[in-house]
């Protein structure tokens, strides 16, 4: 009796620094992604990254003031632009053209800046990905505060990867340097306006339809009372408390589920 048996197709991905080094070994119709493709494209809309454009390496939040200083030297503790053998990630911000969006509850103005972070591998990794938002702050450990309008798109790194990367990862950084506030500031309107609870009984209900548990409803609830020193009543009021209590998660993609959620909450307002 014959037996056969099919090959198994790979490809690697080898580099030579005077010795031959195997970075990566992936399937045959993997299709690579290289950093320095996505640094470029970054790079069309944000130069440098520290100062060069309008877009930068993100200042921090100055704890005395609770305001967002946006000038702040770009060293190895502050910046935000990294690059491994394994994977790079970008993360760069507006934050010296604020947006007003409203008023506080002490009469001053509620400013965000528009942001956003990338990521990608070319070792295989994780997927290529861009996340844009609207932020008030970056503090010392870049831990981001009071994110609005969260919008990620990823792309496999699949056969025809590139054909992808060029259509939406490039048109959406250059979207998101040219785009007009005013929808935002409109959506942060709308939801400011619309009570959604008055009682706690309103407030637990509101949260676990929108797909919180119970611990999740009443430490959301909690954070709010704790940071606005009243309970949540409109739907800015919850979304506030969502992405104050994700800050507190430790894993990135439970931040991002619990700022999804947030996200639909918005989008109920408009």
């Amino acid at each position: 009796m014959a037996c056969f048996r099919t090959a198994e197709l790979v490809k690697t991905l080898e580099s030579d620094n005077g010795r031959v080094e195997l970075r990566a070994v992936t399937g045959p119709d993997y299709g690579r992604i290289w950093d320095h493709e996505l640094v470029a494209a970054v790079m069309k809309i944000a130069g440098n990254g520290t100062g060069d454009t309008r877009w930068k390496v993100p200042g921090v939040l100055d704890w005395s003031t609770m305001t967002h200083n946006p000038f702040v030297d770009v060293t190895k503790d502050t910046t935000t632009l990294y690059a491994s053998d394994h994977d790079v990630f970008l993360f760069l911000v507006d934050d010296t053209n604020p947006i007003e969006a409203g008023r506080l509850a002490d009469g001053s103005p509620d400013l965000y800046f528009r942001g956003f972070y990338c990521w990608n591998s070319e070792v295989g990794s994780k997927t290529l990905g861009i996340a844009s938002f609207y932020l008030r702050a970056v503090c010392m450990n870049r831990n981001l505060w009071g994110v609005e309008n969260f919008e990620q798109i990823t792309i496999r790194h699949s056969k025809f990867a590139a054909q992808p990367f060029a259509h939406e990862a490039t048109p959406t950084l250059t979207s998101l340097a040219n785009s007009s506030p005013a929808p935002f500031v409109a959506g942060i309107r709308a939801a400011r306006e619309r009570i959604v609870a008055r009682t706690d009984e309103d407030r637990e209900t509101f949260l676990r339809k929108g797909g919180f548990s119970k611990s999740e409803t009443a430490k959301i609830i909690e954070t709010v009372l704790g940071e606005e020193d009243r309970k949540p009543e409109s739907i800015f009021d919850f979304v506030q408390g969502i992405t104050a209590f994700a800050r507190g998660k430790a894993h990135q993609d439970t931040r991002l589920e619990l700022e999804s959620k947030a996200k639909r909450l918005m989008e109920r307002a408009i």
